[in-house]
């Protein structure tokens, strides 16, 4: 099963990083759908390995989205940090940022996702008061493009979701590695059951808090590299109530605990709502897919992917 498994994820990657190139490469609109719908599944997964391992309902990511995203901007703009390297002190900034959530840890269930939720509200406020930094409501514009390197210009379209992909498929390594360490397996088992881990000494704080700063760095890389992408930042927008609600659909769509459901929700469910949905119902588009996840839920409560396997082990059952 293994070279199996190997050659399947090499083709996988081929084609997504020769094949969507070559074949959507000179269709602008199609490639910057896709690319909007990496930076979704980004979060969704960010969202997702919280969820999932940590065993907590985010409904704050957008403070570590805008955070990084204006730390990014800030950073380039006013202290000239290269891009790439302003998109990594991005999702540091938004670490740093989560810091300040770690005393809710403490809460459970939904006040948790409450209290994580204000905590977006009070960087979203901040960003629009601090006018000296964040340049207030009217925001920040012409922040640095992705760069140039080895003569390939990244900020087209093609370089962009290239950026994007690589990112994201990094921060899909990174929970994989979690997921197999010994973290891993205790977070695993602190989800089904949180108290019978303590009973047997794990510290469910300090790893639920690790969980954190990981999916806030994870989100924090996504939202600076959203920011140098389209070259511009406000706090409504940053801090939005979007960067919640279309990544935990998309995640939940996909199949919330596995790894590749959240990236692969997001792409089905961006991209069909955008090139299928929107064409037919141009305003209020988005109730077609409230009807989809709630279908996905009662049919499929593990997500799209775990359909499709189920789908396929019918078709292949010897008769």
């Amino acid at each position: 099963m293994k070279p199996l498994f190997n050659k399947t994820l090499i083709a996988v990657l081929l084609a997504a990083y020769v094949g969507v190139p070559l074949v959507l490469g000179a269709n602008h609109y199609v490639m910057s759908l896709i690319v909007a719908s990496l930076v979704v599944g980004g979060v969704a997964l960010s969202w997702a390995l919280l969820g999932n391992l940590g065993g907590m309902v985010s409904f704050g990511h957008a403070a570590f989205f805008g955070v990084g995203a204006y730390a990014s901007a800030v950073m380039s703009i006013r202290y000239g940090v290269p891009v790439l390297g302003a998109i990594l002190l991005g999702g540091v900034c938004a670490v740093v940022a989560a810091l300040a959530m770690l005393p809710v840890l403490r809460l459970r269930g939904p006040y948790f996702a409450l209290a994580i939720l204000a905590y977006a509200q009070i960087f979203r406020i901040l960003a629009t008061e601090w006018t000296s930094v964040t340049g207030g409501s009217g925001g920040l514009s012409n922040i640095p493009r992705l760069p140039e390197i080895f003569g390939y210009d990244f900020s087209s379209k093609v370089g962009g979701y290239l950026v994007i992909l690589t990112l994201v498929l990094a921060c899909a390594a990174i929970y994989q590695a979690i997921r197999q360490s010994h973290y891993g397996l205790a977070l695993r088992a602190m989800h089904e059951s949180e108290d019978a881990t303590r009973v047997v000494g794990v510290n469910s704080t300090l790893l639920k808090g690790l969980m954190l700063l990981v999916s806030a760095f994870m989100c924090g890389i996504v939202g600076a590299f959203n920011a140098h992408y389209i070259n511009f930042l406000e706090p409504d927008y940053a801090f939005s109530g979007l960067w919640v609600t279309i990544p935990i659909v998309a995640a939940i769509f996909g199949g919330y605990r596995t790894i590749t459901g959240p990236i692969i929700g997001a792409v089905v469910v961006y991209l069909v709502d955008q090139l299928i949905f929107k064409s037919i119902i141009p305003s209020g588009h988005q109730l077609v897919l409230g009807v989809l996840l709630v279908a996905m839920i009662v049919f499929s409560p593990d997500g799209l992917l775990a359909l499709l396997r189920k789908f396929m082990r019918k078709n292949h059952a010897p008769t």
